[in-house]
């Protein structure tokens, strides 16, 4: 199950029991936000792509959504998300708990600039009804990230 997976990811950090498992679905970004009593913003949401025949996921703000044209001039590519069926195979999650935590050889994260508004983010923990709450910085080391990028706009822009 992929929530042990990432249970065990977060044991090497010692950060297991910040994980937070909830009796209802926590798999969109409205049902994490009443799950977790915040703003869907700060819900760290993790969207998958194909990015020249490899996998790569861009964790964003709630409120964000990918811009087609920053997506094309950062990537050189035009967006391309993974199908339903593709998730859990290439990235190691299924649909609703999709996180940049424990995910499988070849998968690589981004972040996107537009988490950067908040002192804590929510991101999934693999499951569509976990999550837990990381400092910017706390999300950047369990990650494992390449790069921060800016392909997203929030409602705002």
């Amino acid at each position: 199950m992929s929530i042990e997976k990432v249970k065990t990811y977060f044991r090497a950090f010692g950060m297991e029991s910040r994980i937070i498992e909830f009796p209802t679905s926590s798999a969109t970004v409205e049902l994490a936000a009443e799950a977790l009593h915040c703003e869907p913003c700060r819900i760290a949401k993790t969207l998958s792509f194909m990015l020249d025949g490899r996998p790569i996921l861009i964790v964003a703000a709630g409120d964000a959504k990918v811009d087609n044209q920053k997506y094309k001039a950062h990537f050189g590519a035009k967006a391309r998300m993974l199908s339903h069926d593709e998730v859990e195979t290439l990235i190691g999650h299924a649909v609703g708990g999709v996180c940049p935590f424990a995910v499988n050889d070849g998968v690589t994260v981004y972040l996107d600039v537009s988490l950067k508004r908040f002192d804590t983010v929510f991101p999934a923990c693999g499951s569509g009804n976990s999550a837990i709450e990381l400092t910017v910085p706390e999300l950047e080391r369990c990650s494992a990230y390449s790069d921060w990028i800016d392909v997203c706009k929030l409602p705002t822009d």
